[in-house]
């Protein structure tokens, strides 16, 4: 199994550490030690010179921010002898909390949902090709606090099997749900995938987008090197649902989204299907827009 990467960055980078790791090892000791080493409690520098990174495809980067990204306990992942086969090795990502928060994971997940005072679960569910999948999470609402999101596909309500079922019969058994616990089972957003890109020196990942889908890559940029795509809506930012935001607010994200940013996309002819019918003022005013906790 290869190595994983969360950006072409990352797995670039990696590589000239291991680079410089073999050259190090390699490399006999020219001076001869003539007084003891002083004890420190500092943790170890595992690469003193990464002048080769400082000003890496176009990214403005420190050594100190890349060793603070190497944790000692994975220190293995950065010898000469590689990382352990499936390992993410991120050492321009790090350990980014954006990163996590995007996670799709695989599998199924069990949830307990409630409804509100008013009866409601804050929730709106659509059919998809035979799938029921989540089409709105309204702000505050019990929905959103066990951490369901755009696009995720409903498998089970109160266990029975909601393959085949149409927009009205899902939203009926919602309805018809017990107040107070309502099992769903749910897989994460399959339809979606994540995409780690980092800002250059000007703060830009390199794409244009216009009402909310990506029309234009930038030449040579993250996001084309990273395998961003024109044709596509963008869902979240580091974890944050943005659909539903006019350009401005979901340029301002970005802008306060850090140096590494990982973005949640869809291909549009699915995000249109899956927002039919569904009125685009209430998605502006009511989609839940909170940042997930980790």
């Amino acid at each position: 199994m290869a190595t994983l990467y969360p950006s072409l960055e990352d797995m670039k980078g990696h590589q000239v550490l291991q680079a410089q790791a073999a050259a190090g090892v390699r490399t006999p000791a020219t001076t001869v030690v003539t007084e003891k080493p002083k004890l420190t409690s500092e943790p170890p520098v595992l690469y003193p010179n990464l002048a080769e990174l400082e000003n890496y495809m176009g990214l403005v980067l420190s050594s100190e921010e890349i060793q603070k990204n190497l944790h000692t306990e994975d220190s293995t992942a950065l010898t000469p002898a590689g990382p352990q086969p499936g390992q993410l090795v991120a050492p321009l990502s790090g350990n980014s909390a954006g990163l996590r928060r995007a996670e799709i994971k695989p599998g199924v997940r069990e949830i307990h949902l409630c409804k509100d005072e008013r009866g409601k679960t804050g929730l709106q569910l659509k059919n998809v090709d035979q799938g029921i999948f989540v089409q709105l999470v309204k702000a505050n609402s019990p929905a959103a606090l066990v951490g369901l999101r755009f696009g995720d596909q409903v498998l089970q309500i109160d266990g029975r099997n909601c393959a085949g079922w149409s927009s009205d019969k899902a939203q009926r058994a919602l309805k018809k749900a017990n107040p107070e616990k309502i099992v769903m089972v749910v897989r994460d957003r399959p339809f979606q995938r994540t995409v780690t890109v980092h800002k250059d020196s000007t703060g830009h990942i390199g794409i244009v987008v216009k009402k909310g889908k990506i029309v234009s890559l930038a030449k040579d940029s993250s996001a084309a090197r990273n395998g961003l795509l024109t044709h596509h809506c963008i869902c979240e930012v580091n974890g944050q649902n943005v659909i539903g935001m006019k350009d401005k607010q979901l340029m301002e994200v970005l802008a306060g989204a850090g140096n590494v940013v990982t973005l949640t996309i869809i291909p549009t002819v699915i995000y249109e299907h899956m927002v039919k019918r569904l009125s685009s003022g209430l998605v502006k005013s009511s989609m839940d827009h909170s940042i997930p906790d980790l």
